[in-house]
């Protein structure tokens, strides 16, 4: 998680709502409809349901409760606006107790194709269609509930699991390759790169796996070189099965065996002027 960010979160006034500008909604509206070309035969089967269930207005942000009150009758869960950035702990409470983080601030066209940090379009696009699956936001409450009863340390290779599954996960499905990880979703170089690149390292997840996903090394801010493969989504109701004492015991065996060796360069530290 980045230490800062030029970004600050809108707070929703009396009545819940945020005041989105012009130049938000805007954004918004671009970046939906450029994404809603790219996920036509790519984002799977469980993440096109949800997103017609939402109905995301493409003129403007949509209001968090309005996609909470669909979110609640599907699964319970809802969105909770946070700032820019949070900490771990507060991250994974929110998770366990089904309320889903959404920092209410949108990129600037700056940043408009790339952004470190997650935005309202990334939580809201990316992963709120799938909070309507019950797998998908079952397995993300048990992720909370890991990851509150963790150590720092353990929170560390907790985060490759998350990463590998609700950010950047994809599906071999009878039909082909297919998309549910949020990160890939909300980003159309990303989905072009994850489906279609030949230097690609796609492997397969299972219950049996999830040792080799904790000692998978990541950068955010590149390309992923490796991504893991379910074959439908309530495949994620297997790897839930772990107690949090099993996934603990696969943490201290992943720290005995270390990581396996990254598949990309150090990322350059900045130089101090």
């Amino acid at each position: 998680m980045a230490k800062s960010s030029a970004y600050v979160s809108k707070y929703p006034d009396e009545d819940g709502n945020i005041q989105w500008s012009d130049e938000e909604n805007s954004i918004w509206h671009d970046l939906i409809t450029r994404q809603l070309s790219c996920i036509q035969g790519t984002a799977c089967d469980e993440y096109i349901a949800g997103f017609e269930k939402l109905k995301l207005p493409t003129d403007r942000i949509p209001q968090l409760e309005e996609v909470s009150k669909v979110l609640r009758a599907e699964t319970g869960w809802q969105c909770e606006p946070v700032p820019a950035l949070i900490g771990f702990g507060e991250f994974f409470r929110l998770l366990s107790e089904k309320k889903f983080p959404v920092a209410t601030f949108i990129r600037t066209r700056e940043e408009f194709d790339y952004l470190q940090e997650p935005d309202i379009f990334h939580e809201i696009f990316g992963h709120c269609p799938l909070l309507t699956n019950p797998s998908f936001a079952d397995y993300t409450e048990a992720y909370g509930k890991m990851g509150l009863n963790a150590t720092k340390e353990q929170r560390v290779f907790l985060a490759r699991l998350y990463w590998f599954t609700v950010e950047f996960g994809l599906l071999d499905t009878p039909e082909g390759l297919r998309v549910y990880g949020g990160g890939i979703i909300s980003s159309p170089t990303e989905t072009e790169y994850a489906l279609n690149d030949k230097n690609v390292e796609r492997k397969t997840l299972s219950f049996d796996s999830v040792l080799d996903v904790l000692r998978t090394p990541y950068r955010i801010d590149i390309l992923q070189p490796v991504y893991y493969m379910l074959t439908k989504v309530t495949d994620l109701d297997e790897i839930r099965k772990y107690e949090i004492e099993d996934i603990f015991e696969l943490i201290e065996q992943a720290k005995s065996l270390g990581l396996h060796e990254a598949k990309f360069p150090p990322k350059e530290e900045k130089q101090a002027s």
